[in-house]
């Protein structure tokens, strides 16, 4: 049984920081993708950042510049460092992990960030 725990949110004022952690457990392969996706109230769940086991990543245009995402492979775990964080980027976020046919989704951690 795969288990993602993610933690690090909070409230934060515009221009401030974050950084998210998250941590999975289980028979994990030592090939897969883990990232980030992040829920806004009334929207859609959107793609945040990825990265792959080797390292590639891939950020949405909107956090480009501001968020990084980076992985420890030791320790199957995903961060997330935020910077310069803006209102809009107030959400649940959720850590993913992709491997084969398979997908395994956090409990998500909110960030609130005010103006």
């Amino acid at each position: 049984q795969v288990q993602l725990v993610e933690s690090g949110g909070g409230l934060v004022q515009a221009g401030g920081s974050l950084r998210l952690s998250c941590a999975a457990s289980g028979s994990i392969p030592r090939t897969n993708t883990m990232g980030w996706y992040r829920q806004a109230p009334g929207n859609q769940r959107e793609l945040v950042a990825t990265i792959t086991t080797g390292g590639t990543t891939n950020l949405s245009d909107s956090v480009k510049g501001r968020f990084t995402i980076s992985r420890d492979n030791a320790k199957n775990t995903v961060y997330l460092q935020m910077n310069s964080l803006k209102p809009e980027d107030t959400g649940v976020y959720y850590c993913n992990l992709k491997f084969f046919r398979w997908e395994y989704w956090g409990q998500g951690t909110q960030v609130s960030v005010s103006s």
